[in-house]
């Protein structure tokens, strides 16, 4: 390895193989999609894509993925804008799946923007339930809109309203919270040991996701089930959320479930912070066990 690679991720001994992750981020991540069935049939739509020459390999664990290479954008091609696909990350895929989403739930996609989440829920409900996908950034809704529409979906309904204060007029049997984060699952290293998609980050992020956390779950009704997610490694943007809520709410249960791909369990504590033998029980996927974007996934349930 080039003395030149710096690693991003001094303080976090616990992550395995690092050297293997740091190699890996030295290349661009792999791209890969989603079919939409609403339109035509998996099938057909592979075939579709398929004839404008973009190689395509199934990912058998999760249901409507592709593993896709091209070497050009994919949101140039005909297919994509006919809405036969969504360009979206494997991992990314895990936290509707955790969720077990169901055509006779009332779902909330609570920072639902641009769409790739909000959209994949409403495909493996074959879009006969009701979603509301809330973003509280109103520019993000432009993608979150087209996106939807781009995808033929009829079960979606927009709203933005801040996470925090979303109302509690009814309760929901699914909730969605893949919360604002760092993207450290993101990040790439230049030769030159440059850390590249680097997001510029607020330092209050943990204080915002716990505030999603909590008011989501009061969102949520009983004996129903939520999944909060992030696309980074950070433990106080992931376990030490979820550890929050556990204080704050008796009746919050982590629910242990079998992960499709490859993942570690989360921590029980780091370096100074205790998060509690419960947390063993989220998932952690790492960048160069999957191929894809870094996550956390944790999958929490509501007492009656």
């Amino acid at each position: 390895m080039s003395d030149r690679l710096l690693d991003p991720f001094p303080d976090y001994d616990f992550i395995p193989d690092k050297d293997a992750l740091l190699l890996h981020m030295l290349r661009p991540l792999p791209s890969y999609l989603r079919i939409n069935p609403i339109y035509i049939s998996e099938e057909d739509a592979v075939e579709a894509i398929s004839a404008e020459g973009i190689s395509l390999k199934r990912v058998a664990e999760v249901p409507l993925f592709y593993k896709a290479d091209w070497d050009k954008g994919l949101g140039h091609t005909l297919s994509y804008k006919r809405g036969l696909f969504y360009p979206q990350a494997l991992s990314s895929a895990i936290p509707c799946l955790a969720l077990q989403p169901t055509a006779q739930c009332l779902i909330l996609d609570m920072c639902a923007a641009p769409g790739g989440k909000t959209t994949y829920l409403a495909a493996l409900t074959e879009d006969k339930g009701l979603i509301v996908a809330n973003d509280r950034n109103i520019r993000r809704l432009t993608a979150l809109n087209a996106n939807i529409k781009r995808m033929g979906l009829t079960s979606i309904v927009v709203s933005s309203i801040s996470g925090e204060a979303f109302p509690l007029y009814s309760r929901f049997d699914r909730v969605l919270v893949d919360a604002p984060c760092s993207g450290e699952g993101k990040y790439r290293i230049a030769p030159s040991g440059d850390v590249l998609s680097k997001s510029a980050g607020r330092a209050n992020l943990p204080a915002i996701q716990k505030g999603l956390i909590v008011r989501s779950f009061d969102a949520l009704a009983p004996n129903g089930v939520m999944v909060y997610s992030t696309c980074t490694i950070n433990p106080l943007e992931n376990e030490a959320v979820v550890a929050y809520l556990l204080k704050k709410r008796e009746n919050a249960k982590i629910e242990q479930w079998s992960s499709p791909i490859a993942s570690y369990q989360g921590l029980t504590a780091y370096r100074n912070h205790i998060f509690g033998e419960e947390l063993r029980y989220a998932h952690r996927y790492y960048p160069h066990k999957i191929d894809s974007v870094g996550f956390f996934v944790a999958k929490i349930s509501k007492s009656g």
